[in-house]
């Protein structure tokens, strides 16, 4: 699997990350070509190897004429539809809806009634096309970042002088790792927080992963104090690969225990991939049950929504894990005219360990009257066909997670 991992070690803007996707082999002649077909004048696209603080950057900017009026998302919209299709368009798209819903949150309007400002200019909309496009023609799968700096000081927009971050970038940031510099000015633009909060929802790298090319992209200013440039690490991921988890564990001693399987399962709905009970101790001697899950990075809000919603926990405790996972394909066949559904996993020495669903064994044993787990020790033994001897049924992969 082919993975953009982010390092915006100095912080990120639309037009650093145009510079390091085409540090990673993003053509310069696509560049304008897609630039060219979302509205941008001829020769307004420049490109450049520049340094900053004595690292070869790729630099992109899009010279244009300053302009005066502001435009609403199904105005953005509609210019992306204009110069964007597939994938790159409604990766454009989503990245302009996060935006608009973060300004939206910010003013307390409708997304359709912000007022797009400086993200709304021409040289926006073209760092956000591109970088769609870019994405897609770099075959990316999936994306991680690491922390993101932010700078500090002050900012003047449209609506008046803010302190770092902008409010906007503040909100697309959320959930996010950030790292504290004490850097002034501003690190990390709205556009290039969009880019990173689309792409990557916060997630961090894997543990394990080997890089394949890496790319800076300048940023427009060169200070004294740190080389202001956007680090993208294009990757790889075996099927074996190390991914990164979260545990999510809360004590509780004053919940009856028949909500306990219900709760279990919001957990499971919630995007949990495994969810486990044990008892402990509590104070005073009280007994208590520990529940903890696994789960996606992504899906921590919502597990820990689910957990707060569903139990009388009060709190939780939670921390990234590794997790390896062997590849898994499922595949259903017939035995004595009942379909069992059964689960591959493959080793890494090639062999495959076999596991049927036991709801569906349940079922065969109960059709032919005979135990549970004669029926499993039939399969493990022969291969499971149908009357005629013909085993049905293909091997598909399993979604891991």
């Amino acid at each position: 699997m082919r993975v953009l991992i982010f390092d915006p070690f100095a912080g990120i803007s639309g037009d650093m990350f145009l510079g390091a996707v085409l540090a990673l082999g993003y053509p310069v002649e696509r560049l304008r070509e897609v630039a060219a077909r979302l509205g941008a004048p001829p020769g307004s696209v420049s490109t450049d190897t520049v340094q900053r603080r004595s690292i070869a950057c790729r630099s992109a900017r899009f010279e244009l004429p300053r302009e005066h009026h502001h435009r609403h998302l199904p105005d953005i919209l509609e210019i992306l539809e204009g110069g964007l299709d597939g994938e790159a368009l409604a990766l454009a798209r989503r990245i302009f809806e996060r935006l608009a819903a973060a300004e939206a949150s910010v003013h307390g309007i409708d997304p359709d009634h912000v007022h797009f400002h400086e993200v709304g200019a021409l040289d926006s909309i073209l760092d956000i096309g591109c970088a769609a496009d870019a994405v897609r023609f770099l075959n990316i799968e999936e994306c991680f970042t690491r922390a993101v700096s932010i700078g500090r000081g002050w900012i003047d927009i449209d609506h008046g002088r803010f302190p770092l971050p902008a409010p906007a970038t503040a909100k697309l940031l959320e959930g996010m790792d950030i790292g504290e510099t004490q850097w002034d000015g501003e690190c990390t633009t709205p556009t290039g927080a969009a880019i990173l909060a689309e792409l990557t929802d916060g997630r961090p790298p894997p543990t394990r992963w080997r890089v394949l090319a890496s790319g800076y992209g300048a940023g427009s200013r060169d200070p004294a104090d740190r080389p202001n440039c956007l680090r993208l690490l294009l990757a790889e991921l075996s099927s074996e690969q190390d991914t990164t988890m979260v545990i999510v564990q809360s004590d509780l001693d004053d919940m009856a225990p028949e909500y306990v399987p219900p709760a279990l399962e919001a957990l499971r709905a919630a995007g949990a991939v495994d969810v486990t009970t044990s008892a402990v101790g509590m104070k005073k001697g009280r007994p208590g049950l520990r529940i903890e899950a696994l789960a996606p990075y992504q899906t921590l809000d919502s597990v820990l929504d689910a957990l707060f919603e569903s139990t009388t926990t009060i709190g939780a405790r939670y921390w990234t894990v590794g997790r390896r996972a062997l590849p898994r394909t499922a595949s259903t066949r017939l035995w004595h005219g009942t379909r069992i559904r059964s689960k591959q996993v493959h080793l890494p020495d090639g062999q495959v360990r076999r596991k049927p669903e036991f709801d569906d064994v349940a079922s065969a044993a109960r059709d032919a009257g005979v135990p549970p787990l004669g029926v499993r020790q039939a399969l493990d033994s022969t291969e499971p066909t149908d009357e005629d001897g013909t085993a049905v049924g293909g091997s598909t992969p399993v979604e891991m997670v």
